[in-house]
């Protein structure tokens, strides 16, 4: 070790040169996995495919975001707009 300190050589940071490469290289491995999920797609939605805003309002519903007044109000702007039947008042 003291060699590299005394003698002229690069000095002991350089030990820290791996280190940092391998903080880079883990760096940029993180992003990649972490877009490479989006693709042209967009952001990952709640799990379904079906994007439709009825569905959209039923998981909001599902998940207690809305009570059961708003969604029923919403429910029949949706379906005026859409023009879609919902068959058996379920979305």
């Amino acid at each position: 070790m003291q060699t590299l300190a005394f003698d002229g050589g690069p000095g002991p940071w350089v030990l820290l040169l791996p280190l940092i490469w391998a903080a880079v290289v883990i760096g940029v491995i993180a992003f990649a996995r972490r877009t490479a999920g989006r693709g042209r797609r967009g952001p990952r939605r709640f799990g379904g495919d079906d994007k439709s805003p009825i569905a959209v309002l039923g998981h909001r519903f599902a998940t207690g975001e809305i009570d059961e007044d708003e969604y029923w109000r919403r429910l029949s702007v949706l379906k005026e707009e859409f023009g879609r039947a919902v068959k058996g008042g379920r979305a």
